[in-house]
């Protein structure tokens, strides 16, 4: 079954360029992965969110677990302003 993520980062005005570039290098990470279907960047004016879709569970692990080993930075910090919202989803 398709699984899904929407996450919503909300990132200081001084680090926002840097942030985006950062999902940007993360979703590249993901569309490496076998089963990763896609993994896009999008921008709203107070949000970068991060759009990804896997063709299963095992896949989302393993697209996470890949982020892991090529050490990219997906931790949340003081360059964020508030947390992030996160919803992951499952086909229908």
């Amino acid at each position: 079954m398709k699984v899904g993520m929407v996450a919503s980062h909300y990132p200081h005005a001084t680090h926002r360029e840097e942030f985006i570039a950062r999902v940007h290098r993360v979703a590249e990470e993901f569309r490496r992965t076998p089963g990763c279907l896609s993994a896009d960047c999008w921008v709203s004016d107070e949000a970068v969110v991060s759009i990804v879709q896997w063709e299963s569970e095992e896949d989302y692990a393993a697209s996470f677990a890949a982020v892991a080993a090529a050490g990219l930075d997906i931790d949340f910090d003081e360059r964020e302003a508030r947390p992030r919202e996160i919803v992951r989803l499952a086909a229908a």
